[in-house]
C-alpha cells in the first residue's frame, strides 16, 4: 500500500472541509469521510488511495477541472511547508534547495512519487509518477509543477520556467517536468 505523509494529506482535508456551504456527504466516498471529521497528524501516513480520491473531489468541486488553478495551489502550498521544513530551502541556492528535497521527498511518500533525474545550474528534469488514475495523475503532475515553480524562487531564482514535456495521462511512458531559472540580482 503507497502512502502519503499528514503534512501534505491535510491540505487536501482542509481544501474539503472548507467548503461549508455544501453539504460534502455527497462529494466523498463512505471510506473517506472519517478523514474529513477526524484529526489529521501532519506525522503520520495516510493512504494514497484516499489522497487520490480526496484530489479528485477537490479536482471537481473545489477547482472545477482548471488546472491552472491546482498549479497555483501548488505554489501556494510551498511556503506553509519551507516553515515546517526550515532546512528545505537554501536562499541563494537553487540547486541545493532541489538537493534537499530531493533527500525530504521520501519524508513525504514511502514510494518513489517525484524523482530529480537531472540537476545542472539553471535546469533540472523531474520524473513525476504518482500511480493514479489519469485525471489525479494530471492532476497531480500540474500542482507539483506549481510547487517547484515557487520552491525555486524561494531559493532565490528569478525567472522559473516550468514545462510538462512528457505526460503519462496522454500516453508518454513517464511524466517529465523539465524546469529552468536565472538567478535574481540579489541572491
Amino acid at each position: 500500500m503507497r502512502r502519503v505523509k499528514g503534512i501534505l494529506f491535510v491540505d487536501y482535508v482542509r481544501m474539503i472541509r472548507g467548503q461549508r456551504t455544501t453539504d460534502r456527504t455527497d462529494w466523498v466516498d463512505p471510506r473517506d469521510a472519517p478523514y474529513l471529521t477526524g484529526r489529521v497528524d501532519p506525522n503520520d501516513w495516510y493512504p494514497m488511495e484516499t489522497f487520490e480520491r480526496l484530489g479528485n473531489t477537490i479536482l471537481e468541486r473545489v477547482a472545477r477541472g482548471d488546472m491552472f488553478a491546482v498549479r497555483m495551489w501548488g505554489r501556494l502550498s510551498v511556503d506553509q511547508l519551507a516553515e515546517a521544513q526550515p532546512m528545505l530551502v537554501a536562499p541563494g541556492e537553487p540547486l541545493e534547495t532541489l538537493r534537499r528535497f530531493r533527500v525530504l521527498r521520501e519524508t513525504y511518500f514511502d514510494f518513489d512519487a517525484i524523482d530529480v533525474i537531472m540537476l545542472h545550474d539553471g535546469q533540472a528534469q523531474i520524473v513525476i509518477h504518482y500511480y493514479m488514475g489519469n485525471p489525479a495523475e494530471e492532476a497531480a503532475s500540474q500542482q507539483t509543477m506549481g510547487f517547484f515553480e515557487r520552491l525555486l524562487e524561494l531559493a532565490g531564482a528569478g525567472v522559473v520556467e516550468a514545462e510538462l514535456r512528457e505526460r503519462s495521462w496522454d500516453g508518454d511512458p513517464r511524466t517529465l517536468l523539465v524546469l529552468s531559472w536565472t538567478m535574481t540580482e540579489d541572491a
